[in-house]
């Protein structure tokens, strides 16, 4: 039989593809491997609260460095998005997968206007921090108008 054909061979053939060690052994005493497709976009566990003047967007996304986040604000909507790469490189067999890597989204609809001037985003310690100022009201300024009376 062509190795390539084997099921219990891992394959490089799918980057997303997991290979799950499913019985230490079949009745040959091989072991047998099943393959599973991970999904590519994953949702990271992600808190919103808010203070007295300003709402905090926190992001537990460990593993990841300063600048390899996209960070959109658009009109009421967060969006923080990135990639987090895998922390082993080798060819390996997994046999408990919790820890997700590639590419993450999350999406936030803001409750109110944010002052675009003061947002922040800081990463420290595996979380990432987003703070988004309330955007103070805008004044709506009331003129007199006269109104000449129509000519006769």
């Amino acid at each position: 039989m062509d190795d390539s054909k084997r099921p219990d061979l891992m394959t490089d053939d799918f980057e997303n593809d997991v290979a799950l060690d499913s019985s230490p052994q079949d009745e040959q005493g091989a072991h047998r491997w099943v393959m599973m497709r991970q999904s590519n976009l994953w949702r990271p566990p992600t808190d919103v609260f808010e203070l007295a003047d300003r709402l905090v967007v926190m992001v537990e996304i460990s593993g990841m460095r300063d600048g390899e986040f996209n960070v959109i604000l658009q009109d009421r909507r967060l969006v923080i998005s990135g990639v987090r790469r895998s922390a082993v490189n080798e060819r390996i067999a997994f046999h408990q997968m919790e820890i997700r890597n590639g590419e993450f989204r999350t999406e936030i609809n803001l409750p109110w206007p944010i002052s675009r001037d003061g947002v922040s985003a800081n990463y420290k310690e595996g979380f990432l921090r987003v703070e988004l100022p309330h955007a103070r009201n805008q004044q709506i300024q009331i003129v007199d108008v006269d109104m000449e009376e129509q000519s006769k």
